[in-house]
C-alpha cells in the first residue's frame, strides 16, 4: 500500500466568514457541533489579520477538504475576507476542493449581483482599490453565489439549520475521503471488507482486529478508517505505536503503574485533555461505560495492553466500535475477539504500481524502466513497506543505480526494512525463533509433513511452532501445504544466522556457495553447523577431500543442488567421506561416485535423495536404517542393484525414476510394510518383480515405460494407482478385476495390448492410449464410475459406439481411423478431445457439436458452425447483449499448428466502454506432433467475473470478444459465438 504525492489534509473545514458577524453566536456553536462529530476545523484567533491574507491561511485553506463560506451582510467589507475568497475558490479550480456555502441573514441574489446592503459594504471596501482588484473580488462574490448552499432565511429553527449544516458536512467529508482512498493502492478494497465486519448499522459494542505481518499495511488500513469514521462518533482516539507506550520488560501482568498510564494516555486522547489523571484501572469503564466511542489501538504487542484499555464490551457505550491492529493472531484469539480481517499482500499489479509512486511519483514505470521495474518489486516479495522504502531510495535514479540496488536485494535487506521485520522474531520464545531459522535457511518452500517428519527427533515443537509463527504472520501454509516465507523474511532469517559468528564454520547454518567452498576446503566446518545448502550451479568445479565434514558431528541436513538443469558435474570427492553420525537428510545431485563410504551407517537418516548420481550400487550387506522413511535414486542411469533393504522397516517411499541399469527388485521389498509410493518409471531393463507377497500399505505403483516388464505386478491389492503404460504386458489378470476393489486409477495402455477382458468396477480413471483396439472393449462400456477415459493414439479404433455413462472427459487425441461416434455426453461439465481425428465423418461431427454444451471441445472442421449466428474473420467479434444473458459458447476456426501444439487460447470480454468484464483461458495441449488439418474449438465461460461483477456497470449493449492465442494470434482463422440464457439454450433475442 503506498499513498500518491497528494496534500496533506490538516483539517476537515476552513471557514471563511466576517468575524464581528458570526463568531460569537452562529459559529462559536457551529464549532460545538462540530468537535462532538469529531470533524476539526481551522481556528484563525492566533493569526494576525493584516491587509492582505499571509502563508499562513493559505496553507490552512490548501490543507483543509472542504472550504465553508459563510455570507454574513458585512462579509464584503473586508478586504481580508474577500481574498480568503479569491483564494478558496483558486484552490477550488485547481485541486477540486469542495466549497459549500451559507447565506447568514443575507439573500444569494445580494451577493451575486453585489447590491443592496451587502453591495454597498463591498462598493466601500473597492474605494480603497484598483479596477483590476475590483473585478476578481467580484466575479469571486459571483461565483460563490451560484454555488448551492444553506439560507437561514428559510429556517425558522436555527438549531435544526445546524444539523443539517454537520449532516451535509460530515456526508461531503465522506465523499472527499473516499477520493482520498483512490490515491493509496488497494485501500478503498481493505475499507470496503473491513466495514462488513464493523456492521456499523447495529447498536451492539463490536471489537474487530486487523491482523498481518510487519510492512503489510495494518497502520495505512487503520489510519485511513479512523479519518472515514471519525466524524460519526462524539468521542474518538487513535492510539499508534503501542509498541513504545511501555517497555515490555517493566510491563507485566502485575505492572500496576504502567497500566494506570497506558489507561491516562487514552483517556487524555479521547477527551482532548493533557495528561488526565486515573487512580484505579476501573477509570475506563467509569468514564466510557455510556459514551458511544471509537477507539483504534494500532500495533499491539501484548495481551495485556488489550486487558488494559478495552477488556470488555461493557466497558463502552452502545454503537461503539474497538479496533486493533498487530502482527500476531494470537492475542486476537486469547481476548476472544472473532471478527478478524487478514491483510494480505498486494497483487503484482498493484505491488508494481506501489512502486512506481515511490520511486516515479506515477502509476507505471517510466520508460525504460519496466522490466527493472518488475524484477525489483518481485525481490521485495510485493511488501508495501518494502517497495515503498526502495521505492523512494530509487527516486531520480539511473538505470545503473537501479541495476546496482537489485542487485543489493538479491544478496541482502535493507536497514529500515529489517529492523520493522525483526520486532517480530524478537518476540518469539528461543525454540519458535530456531524453528523461524530453520526454515529461512533450509525449509522453506517444504511441505509441512516433510519438514516435521525431519525434526521429528529434534527439540523443537514444529506443530505448534509453526502455528505461532503463522499467527505472528512469519510464514504462512499453504493449500497444497507447503511452508511459505516471504522473501525478506527469509533474507532477514539468514541476515541473523550470519551475524552468529563472524567465521561461517561456527554458524548454524551455511547457504552461500562461496562460504560453503572455504569451508569444505579448508576444514573449518564446528560442531556449530545443523545444515548446508550448497547450490553447486554457482561455482566451479571443486573437490572436496575426506575430513571436509569431520568436525562437523551435529551436521544434521546436508543439501547439494544444482538450480539449473543439465549442470551436473560439479563436485567430485577427493576420498571417501568420513561418517556423519547425526545426519538425518543427505541430499545431493549428481554424487559422484560408484557407492557410499563403506563407514557410512548413519542410524538417524530419514532420507535418502540422490537423483543423477554415478552410483552403480548403494552399499553391500545390510544395514540398520530403521529411521529411513524415503529413498530417491532417480535419473541413477548406472544403478544396477538395489541392497537389501530387510532392515529398512520404516520406508514408506521408493522412487527410482530412469534407473535405467536396474534388472530386478531385491525380495527384501517384502518386508517394507510400511512402503506407500513405489515409484520406477523408465526402467527400461526391469524384468523381475518379487511374487506372492502383498504389501498392505502399499497403494501407488508406477512402473510405465519399464518396456522389457512382461508380468502384471501383483504385489499389492489396496493399490488405489497403478501404471503400466508402454510395457510387455499383454492383458490384465481375471484376479484384478475381481480382488483389486481400491483400484481407481489405471494406466495400462500399450501397443501389446491387444485384448481387455477385466478391470475393476472401482475405475474412476482408465487410459488405454497407444492400444490396438478397434472398439471399446465391452469391459469398458460398462464402468459405473469411470469420469475420466484417455484413447490417445489407438491408431485401429474405427468407432465409438458406447461409453460409460458416468464419463465426463474423453481424451481421443490421434485417433486417425475413427469414424463414427455415437453415444449420448450427459454430464454439462463435459470435455472432450478429438484432436487429429482426421476422419470422422460429417453427420459424426455434427453430432458431437450439437449435443456438446457446457465445458470444452476440440475437433478437426473447416468453418464455424452456422448455430453461431455472430460471426467474424479474424480474431474478435462484438455481439449485442441481451439482460437475461449471463454465459456464452465460443467456437474459433484454427489453423495447422508446427511443431508440438502446446498453446493456450485466452478470450477477453470487454464493455462497449472498454472495461473488462471477464477473462477465460483454454489450454490445447498434447503430444501430438500437430494439427493435421484445421480445427475448431469450442468452450464456454461466463460473461462476467463472478467475484467482481458487484463493482462493474455491467449494463451495456454489446460486449466485444477478443481472442488471442500465446504463440500467433493468426492461428486465429474466424470466431463465432453464441449467448446463452441462464438454463443453457442460445438466446434468440440476443442474435437477432
Amino acid at each position: 500500500m503506498a499513498s500518491s504525492s497528494h496534500r496533506i489534509r490538516k483539517y476537515h473545514v476552513f471557514p471563511s466568514f466576517h468575524g464581528p458577524d458570526v463568531r460569537r453566536k452562529f459559529l462559536s456553536h457551529l464549532h460545538y457541533h462540530f468537535a462532538s462529530k469529531g470533524i476539526t476545523v481551522f481556528k484563525d484567533q492566533e493569526i494576525v489579520r493584516g491587509q492582505t491574507i499571509g502563508p499562513e491561511l493559505e496553507q490552512a485553506i490548501r490543507e483543509s477538504r472542504i472550504s465553508m463560506v459563510v455570507l454574513s451582510k458585512n462579509y464584503a467589507s473586508s478586504s481580508w475576507c474577500l481574498d480568503e475568497l479569491v483564494e478558496i475558490l483558486e484552490c477550488k479550480e485547481a485541486c477540486g476542493q469542495m466549497v459549500m456555502t451559507i447565506f447568514y441573514d443575507v439573500d444569494p441574489s445580494d451577493v451575486r449581483q453585489q447590491s443592496g446592503d451587502f453591495g454597498r459594504a463591498f462598493d466601500r471596501t473597492c474605494k480603497r482599490q484598483t479596477e483590476e482588484v475590483k473585478q476578481i473580488w467580484s466575479k469571486a462574490l459571483t461565483d460563490v453565489a451560484e454555488i448551492a448552499g444553506v439560507h437561514s432565511l428559510s429556517w425558522d429553527d436555527e438549531a435544526k439549520m445546524m444539523q443539517k449544516i454537520v449532516a451535509d458536512v460530515s456526508k461531503n467529508l465522506n465523499v472527499t475521503l473516499s477520493r482520498d482512498c483512490d490515491k493509496v493502492v488497494g485501500l478503498r478494497s481493505h475499507l470496503r471488507k473491513v466495514h462488513s465486519l464493523l456492521c456499523l448499522e447495529c447498536d451492539e459494542v463490536k471489537m474487530i482486529g486487523i491482523w498481518g505481518p510487519a510492512g503489510i499495511g495494518k497502520t495505512t488500513i487503520a489510519r485511513a478508517l479512523y479519518n472515514q469514521l471519525s466524524s460519526s462518533f462524539p468521542l474518538r482516539c487513535f492510539m499508534g505505536n503501542l509498541k513504545g507506550s511501555y517497555h515490555k520488560s517493566i510491563m507485566g501482568v502485575d505492572d500496576y503503574d504502567s497500566k494506570l498510564c497506558l489507561q491516562s494516555q487514552l483517556l487524555s486522547k479521547i477527551f482532548n485533555q493533557t495528561d488526565m489523571k486515573v487512580h484505579d484501572l476501573c477509570a475506563i469503564k467509569e468514564w466510557l461505560h455510556d459514551q458511544r466511542v471509537l477507539i483504534i489501538l494500532d500495533d499491539v504487542e501484548e495481551l495485556e495492553q488489550l486487558d488494559t484499555l478495552a477488556k470488555e464490551t461493557s466497558w463502552f457505550g452502545p454503537g461503539s466500535r474497538i479496533i486493533f491492529t498487530m502482527k500476531d493472531k494470537n492475542i486476537l484469539k486469547a481476548h476472544g475477539i472473532k471478527e478478524i480481517y487478514h491483510v494480505d499482500l498486494p497483487s503484482k499489479e498493484e505491488a508494481l504500481e506501489i512502486l512506481c509512486l515511490s520511486a516515479f511519483k506515477q502509476r507505471s514505470p517510466r520508460e525504460g524502466f519496466k522490466e527493472l521495474s518488475h524484477r525489483i518489486a518481485e525481490f521485495c516479495g510485493y511488501l508495501p513497506l518494502g517497495l515503498c522504502v526502495v521505492g523512494s531510495s530509487l527516486r531520480g535514479a539511473s538505470k545503473n543505480e537501479w541495476g546496482h540496488q537489485l542487485y543489493r536485494l538479491e544478496t541482502s535487506i535493507d536497514r529500515k526494512i529489517g529492523n520493522v521485520l525483526r520486532v517480530g522474531y524478537e518476540t518469539l520464545l528461543q525454540k519458535d525463533q530456531d524453528l523461524f531459522l530453520h526454515i529461512a535457511c533450509f525449509f522453506y518452500n517444504e511441505n509441512v509433513d516433510h519438514m516435521t517428519t525431519l525434526l521429528s527427533k529434534s527439540n523443537l515443537d514444529v506443530r505448534n511452532g509453526l502455528k505461532t509463527l503463522a499467527d505472528k504472520s512469519l510464514v504462512k501454509v499453504s493449500t497444497d501445504g507447503r511452508i511459505v516465507m516471504h522473501c525478506l523474511l527469509q533474507k532477514l532469517g539468514r541476515q541473523i544466522v550470519l551475524e552468529q559468528s563472524i567465521e561461517p564454520g561456527r554458524r548454524q547454518f551455511l547457504v552461500d556457495p562461496q562460504e560453503i567452498c572455504d569451508v569444505l576446503a579448508n576444514e573449518t566446518g564446528t560442531g556449530s553447523v545443523l545444515g548446508i545448502s550448497f547450490d553447486m550451479s554457482k561455482i566451479s568445479e571443486f573437490s572436496i577431500s575426506r575430513r571436509a565434514f569431520a568436525r562437523m558431528r551435529n551436521l544434521q541436513f546436508l543439501r547439494f543442488y544444482i538450480n539449473k538443469p543439465g549442470m551436473h558435474k560439479k563436485v567430485s570427492l577427493l576420498d571417501d567421506m568420513e561418517y556423519l553420525p547425526s545426519l538425518k537428510l543427505l541430499d545431493w545431485n549428481s554424487y559422484p561416485r560408484k557407492r557410499l563410504p563403506p563407514k557410512f551407517r548413519p542410524e538417524c537418516l530419514i532420507e535418502l535423495r540422490m537423483q543423477f548420481s554415478k552410483l552403480e550400487k548403494l552399499w553391500g550387506g545390510v544395514q540398520l536404517l530403521v529411521n529411513l522413511k524415503k529413498i530417491d535414486l532417480s535419473y541413477s542411469f548406472k544403478l544396477k542393484e538395489i541392497p537389501n533393504l530387510s532392515e529398512t522397516s520404516n520406508l514408506e517411499i521408493l522412487r527410482l525414476v530412469f534407473c535405467k541399469s536396474l534388472v530386478e527388485l531385491p525380495s527384501s521389498i517384502s518386508n517394507l510394510h510400511k512402503l506407500k509410493k513405489l515409484i520406477m518409471k523408465g526402467c527400461k531393463k526391469l524384468q523381475v518383480i518379487p511374487t506372492n507377497i502383498n504389501l498392505a500399505s502399499l497403494d501407488e505403483v508406477d512402473m510405465s515405460n519399464c518396456s522389457s516388464l512382461t508380468s502384471f505386478p501383483d504385489i499389492s491389492r489396496n493399490i488405489k494407482h497403478l501404471n503400466l503404460r508402454n510395457t510387455k504386458i499383454r492383458e490384465v489378470p481375471p484376479t484384478i478385476g475381481r480382488h483389486w476393489s481400491s483400484l481407481t486409477w489405471l494406466h495400462i495402455g500399450s501397443r501389446n495390448l491387444m485384448t481387455l477382458s477385466y478391470v475393476p468396477e472401482s475405475l474412476r480413471k482408465l487410459d488405454l492410449r497407444n492400444s490396438h483396439f478397434i472398439t471399446i472393449p465391452d469391459c469398458v462400456i460398462g464402468l459405473p464410475f469411470v469420469q475420466s477415459l484417455i484413447i490417445q493414439n489407438c491408431r485401429k479404433l474405427v468407432s465409438l459406439h458406447g461409453l460409460p455413462p458416468s464419463l465426463w472427459c474423453l481424451d481421443a487425441t490421434d485417433c486417425r481411423s475413427l469414424t463414427s461416434v455415437l453415444h449420448s455426453f450427459g454430464d454439462p461439465c463435459a470435455s472432450f478431445n478429438y484432436r487429429n481425428c482426421v476422419m470422422l465423418e460429417e453427420e459424426a461431427r455434427r453430432r458431437i457439436i450439437q449435443q456438446w454444451d457446457y465445458n470444452y471441445l476440440c475437433l478437426p472442421g473447416k468453418e464455424v458452425p452456422i448455430n453461431f449466428t455472430h460471426k467474424a474473420t479474424g480474431n474478435s467479434i462484438a455481439v449485442p447483449m441481451s439482460s437475461a444473458s449471463s454465459r456464452f459458447k465460443a467456437c474459433l476456426l484454427l489453423s495447422p499448428v508446427k511443431g508440438y501444439p502446446l498453446f493456450d487460447i485466452t478470450c477477453r470480454l470487454r464493455s462497449k466502454e472498454g472495461i473488462l468484464l471477464n477473462e477465460v483461458e483454454y489450454w490445447i495441449s498434447g503430444l501430438s506432433p500437430k494439427f493435421l488439418t484445421e480445427h475448431l474449438l469450442i468452450f464456454c465461460g461466463d460473461l462476467f467475473q463472478t467475484d467482481k461483477c458487484h463493482e462493474l456497470d455491467i449494463t451495456t449493449s454489446e460486449i466485444l470478444f477478443e481472442f488471442s492465442c500465446r504463440d500467433n494470434d493468426d492461428k486465429i482463422i474466424e470466431c463465432g459465438v453464441q449467448i446463452l440464457r441462464e438454463e443453457g439454450e442460445s438466446s434468440s433475442s440476443a442474435m437477432d
